[in-house]
C-alpha cells in the first residue's frame, strides 16, 4: 500500500495501562506488530497515558516508537522521544498549577490518604509511601506541607482504606472546580491543571501535524480516556473502548474492541484499512 502523506494521514492516540499492556506489564508482540505496521503506512501513533514520562518511555520504546511525541501525566506533560538522551526523552511542555488549595481541601476530606506531587522536572515528592511502580524513577519523601510549596503538573492521591465506589462518591462531594481529575479502577485520583487532559494535548499535536479532525482514532480503557474519546468523536473520528473497560467508559466510545488480554489494540489496527475503506465509500 502507498505510504500516507499530507491529508491522507491519520492520528491514533493509544493509552498504555489496560490498553497497550496488561495489568502485569506484558506487551503482546501482536500489538507491537500492528502498531509498527500502521506507522510504516505513514500514520501517526501517539501514546497518551496517565503515567509519568519516565514510566511511559519504556513502553513507548518497546512498542517500537523511537521518534516523535508522547503525552504523559494525563496531558500535563508532553515529551519528545529521544533514544540518545539518558532518560529516553526530552521535555517539550509541562503545564502546572498551584497545588495548595486543592491539597488542603483533599486533606480535610481524606486525612489518611497518601499524597504526591509531580514537579516540572518529572520527579515526585510524596509524604506517605506509594507502590514501587506508581511514581517515576526520581522521587523522594517530604513533609506534607512541602507538597504545597510551588507549582506542580499533577497531584496524585492514593486512599487504600476506601473502596472505589466510596472513594468516587467522596471525591464528587469535594467539588474540585479548579482542576481536571480522573479516578482509576482503584482508590486513586490524578489531578491535573484545569482543562488539561489527554484530549487537550492530542489536539495540540493534531493541529501541529495538520491532520484532519475526522481522521483520528483513540483507544483506551479508563475514565481518564473519556475526554479523548469525546474529542475524537466530536471531530468526526472514532473512539474504541477496550473490552474490559467499565461500562461508563464503553458508553462514551464509538465501539468496543476486545479486552487487552485478547489484543484489542491489534484488532482495531488490523482493521485499519477497513476503516479507511468505509470512510471512502
Amino acid at each position: 500500500m502507498t505510504k500516507a502523506t499530507g491529508n491522507d494521514r491519520w492520528l491514533i492516540g493509544i493509552d498504555i495501562d489496560g490498553t497497550l499492556v496488561h495489568d502485569d506489564g506484558f506487551l503482546s508482540p501482536v500489538v507491537v506488530e500492528q502498531v509498527q505496521r500502521v506507522r510504516e503506512l505513514g500514520h501517526e501513533v501517539i501514546v497518551a497515558t496517565g503515567r509519568s514520562a519516565a514510566n511511559a518511555i519504556p513502553v513507548v520504546r518497546d512498542v517500537g516508537i523511537q521518534h516523535g511525541v508522547s503525552i504523559c501525566s494525563n496531558g500535563a506533560v508532553t515529551v519528545e522521544v529521544d533514544p540518545a538522551h539518558e532518560r529516553g526523552f526530552t521535555t517539550r511542555e509541562v503545564i502546572t498549577f498551584e497545588p495548595a488549595e486543592v491539597l488542603r481541601e483533599l486533606i480535610e476530606h481524606l486525612p489518611d490518604a497518601h499524597f504526591a506531587v509531580e514537579d516540572i522536572d518529572g520527579s515526585y515528592r510524596f509524604h506517605r509511601p506509594f507502590p514501587a511502580y506508581a511514581l517515576g524513577d526520581l522521587n523522594h519523601e517530604t513533609p506534607l506541607e512541602d507538597l504545597m510549596a510551588h507549582p506542580v503538573s499533577r497531584i496524585v492521591v492514593l486512599s487504600p482504606n476506601h473502596e472505589v465506589d466510596e472513594f468516587t462518591a467522596l471525591i464528587s462531594k469535594v467539588g474540585l472546580q479548579s482542576v481536571s481529575y480522573a479516578i482509576g479502577y482503584s482508590a486513586w485520583l490524578d489531578i491535573a491543571p484545569a482543562g488539561v487532559n489527554k484530549a487537550s494535548a492530542l489536539e495540540v499535536q493534531r493541529a501541529a501535524l495538520g491532520i484532519n479532525p475526522a481522521q483520528v482514532i483513540t483507544i483506551g480503557d479508563g475514565h481518564n480516556d473519556v475526554e479523548m474519546f469525546e474529542w475524537a468523536r466530536e471531530g468526526g473520528g472514532l473512539a474504541f473502548a477496550m473490552g474490559q473497560a467499565p461500562e461508563a467508559v464503553k458508553a462514551r466510545a464509538t465501539a468496543v474492541t476486545a479486552a487487552v488480554e485478547d489484543n484489542g489494540v491489534a484488532q482495531v489496527l488490523a482493521g485499519f484499512e477497513g476503516i479507511l475503506f468505509s470512510r471512502e465509500a
